[in-house]
Formats: structure tokens, C-alpha cells, sequence
């Protein structure tokens, strides 16, 4: 596989700059209106945010994210921004809600907590096919693309020109039973082809080959997921790691 020593020291960096508090995030995809879009009430929102923050409001390496069934990608890539450029969806992954959960058991509620996203910098220049088996190693599992989007809702910095990432968490399963061979990228458009030149610097939801790689793409991923029911008390810690296929 390729090395890419330089970019352990910009993973480490992106990884530094904490989320903010699960109430800032709370009241963030309010202001989106992420919630009214999902069908979800804004004051559920606050209190489930309440509840996994506790006392201390939590965020810091803690992103708050909604079920992709109820706020899928197409919903959400249009509320990014990168400077005053509002996100898209290229217009060849106009399926893009169809690209699902693989491998990942996501938890059965409508919200849920991403344990430390990062945005695998490290594994630039590296395939899909590569990337995928070393982040089990680490124990590690990658974001969907919605969870991809919901970061970058919280955290707009983390898109970066040669800094972007792929969520290889979501795949299409096609009617034979294999995989499309694309993967769902995030990046900064250039505003080249059937992009447009108004969206030059837009953040652009896109599609990569799962055999190639990217110099300026990494592979982003997290330490767990876990939902909160309305019974439930905190998280456990030891709940945060997912058992890997």
C-alpha cells in the first residue's frame, strides 16, 4: 500500500480542533432546518442532545447525526457550504439515497452520536479496496455519507482543497448482489464540466472508482456509533466499538 507520511501530521491536526457541544449541534441542524426536514421535533433534538452531553454538554470528539432513512444525502449535501458556495450532488449520482449502510449496523433510532470522526488524511493516494481493511485494523469503521455531510455541517474546515475524504461506509448494492464500483466522495469542486463555473469552490458530493486512487482524497472514519432510546440512561463506553464483517 502507498505511505503517506506528511499526512499523519494534517490527520493529527484535523483530529485536534473538537466538535462543539452536542447542544451547538443541536441548535446548528435547527437553524438548517435539519430536523423539520427528517420529521423530527426540534425539542426531541434538544433533549436527546441534553441527554448523551450531560451536565458538561459532551461534543469534543462526539458529532450528533440523524438517521440516514430520515435526512438522506440529497437532503443534506444542498445545506453545505464552503465559503458562500451552497453543496450539490453530481448530476451523475442522481441515486445517491440508494447508497446504504454496508457492513455497518447503524443504531435503531433516529438519532445517534459518531464516536471521533477523522479524516484519514493518512490514507491518501490509497483505493477504496485498500483503505477498507486497514480501518478495521485500527478499529476503526468509515462514515457514511451522511455522516460525512453532518460533520461538515458542524465543522466546514474540514473540507479542505488536497485535504478531502471519501465515506466508503455507504455502498449501492446492485439487483445481482454486487457493488456498484462507485464510492461517495466528498471534495471541492472546481467548477470544470458539468459542474458549472458558478460552483467552482462549492463542496461536491461525488462518486469515485473503488479501485483507484486519489492523492488529495482520504478515507474518513470513526471509533463507533450509538443510539439513545427514550429508556436508555448515558452511553456506556463500552458500547462504542462495533464488531467488524
Amino acid at each position: 500500500m502507498p505511505e503517506n507520511v506528511s499526512a499523519a501530521a494534517s490527520d493529527a491536526a484535523s483530529a485536534a480542533v473538537p466538535l462543539p457541544s452536542l447542544a451547538a449541534q443541536a441548535e446548528r441542524l435547527i437553524e438548517l432546518r435539519v430536523p423539520e426536514l427528517a420529521g423530527i421535533p426540534a425539542d426531541r433534538l434538544r433533549a436527546y442532545a441534553a441527554t448523551v452531553g450531560g451536565d458538561g454538554g459532551a461534543g469534543g470528539d462526539l458529532l450528533l447525526a440523524v438517521h440516514p432513512d430520515l435526512a438522506p444525502a440529497s437532503v443534506l449535501a444542498p445545506l453545505l457550504r464552503h465559503g458562500d458556495k451552497p453543496g450539490f450532488v453530481v448530476t451523475d449520482m442522481a441515486d445517491v439515497d440508494r447508497f446504504t449502510p454496508d457492513g455497518i449496523d447503524l443504531p435503531d433510532a433516529p438519532l445517534y452520536v459518531v464516536a471521533g470522526p477523522d479524516r484519514g488524511d493518512r490514507m491518501a493516494n490509497w483505493s477504496p479496496e485498500e483503505a477498507l481493511p486497514a480501518l478495521h485494523k485500527e478499529d476503526r469503521t468509515p462514515l457514511l455519507l451522511t455522516e460525512g455531510i453532518h460533520w461538515l455541517l458542524q465543522q466546514p474546515a474540514v473540507l479542505e482543497r488536497n485535504r478531502c475524504f471519501m465515506t466508503i461506509g455507504s455502498r449501492l448494492r446492485k439487483p445481482n448482489g454486487s457493488f456498484d464500483a462507485r464510492t461517495p466522495a466528498i471534495w471541492i469542486s472546481n467548477g470544470t464540466g458539468r459542474d458549472g463555473r458558478e460552483r467552482r469552490n462549492a463542496p461536491k458530493v461525488g462518486w469515485c472508482w473503488w479501485n483507484n486512487r486519489h492523492t488529495w482524497l482520504g478515507f474518513a472514519s470513526t471509533t463507533g456509533r450509538r443510539g439513545l432510546s427514550d429508556t436508555d440512561s448515558q452511553p456506556s463506553a463500552t458500547t462504542w466499538n462495533e464488531d467488524k464483517n
